[in-house]
């Protein structure tokens, strides 16, 4: 007979069709993206609808690049710019903040966190509008500044930081790092930092995912001629008619970053997920 634990572990032919079903959920919408992205318009409105890609992606972002109005390339190279600044900060400022609420011992540090995770409750639309004022004292209204500095520290990095190097670094490491002379510094960067890569992957997937995906705050900072990627995706779309072979074929080159982002962080997140899955 097979033991309970045995049959714990075992798959089952639903399992199998669940899984497969939804990987095709997911999938699916994806590849619907580059079926119409290389399409013509007028096949889009065939009956049946075309389920197999076509040849006209290249005509299709051609169109895209001759938008002016849109202007594809500047959004494309200020979500770059924007989204990998924003990341690199809010990695090294979440790991630095959350390895000191972790394990350094100074006062007021309960209450420095408390309202670090306050924050957080605080939807980020209510501050727009202060924050907009702001940005025109400063004089950063069309520029990048003014979508890259406010997000370059985030509440909830240090808050996943800092729960995650509270499990994953040791009290002995970083007394082991003091009695060689090292400074907190040179402990942080040689030992803390090691330790939290697979946090560091994942917080900074995420990050660069909601930057790149921001559409709102652009939308209220920058002017059309000097648009991040959603802002310009959203010129495409006009309010009598909207040329959907474009916009898809414009979308599935602005995910493009994004597959490309999670390829290389994707195996961080693993280990990430499996570390954690072992600790507990």
């Amino acid at each position: 007979m097979i033991s309970a634990s045995k049959r714990l572990w075992r798959t089952s032919p639903l399992t199998y069709l669940a899984l497969v079903l939804a990987t095709l959920l997911s999938i699916y919408p994806f590849y619907y993206m580059v079926v119409i992205g290389t399409r013509t318009l007028d096949s889009i409105n065939d009956i049946p609808p075309p389920v197999t890609p076509g040849g006209a992606f290249s005509d299709n972002f051609g169109r895209v690049l001759d938008n002016d109005a849109a202007n594809f390339l500047t959004g494309m190279m200020n979500s770059i710019i924007v989204a990998s600044v924003v990341t690199v900060s809010v990695v090294l400022t979440g790991s630095l903040a959350g390895f000191a609420f972790a394990k350094l011992r100074f006062r007021g540090r309960n209450i420095l966190l408390l309202s670090i995770v306050v924050t957080m409750m605080i939807p980020t639309q209510l501050g727009i509008i202060p924050l907009w004022g702001m940005m025109q004292t400063l004089g950063w209204y069309d520029t990048l500044y003014a979508v890259t500095v406010p997000f370059l520290v985030t509440a909830f990095g240090v808050f996943m930081m800092r729960q995650y190097a509270s499990q994953a670094v040791s009290d002995e490491l970083i007394e082991a790092g003091r009695i060689d002379g090292a400074s907190t510094l040179r402990i942080y960067w040689n030992i803390v930092l090691p330790a939290l890569r697979p946090a560091a992957g994942v917080l900074g997937l995420l990050t660069f995912m909601e930057t790149w995906n921001s559409f709102l705050w652009p939308y209220a900072v920058l002017t059309p001629e000097n648009p991040t990627l959603q802002v310009s995706l959203s010129f495409l779309s006009y309010a009598y008619y909207t040329d959907y072979s474009q916009v898809f074929a414009a979308t599935a080159v602005g995910t493009l970053p994004l597959v490309i982002v999670f390829l290389l962080f994707g195996r961080q997140i693993i280990g990430g997920i499996m570390e954690g899955a072992v600790k507990s």
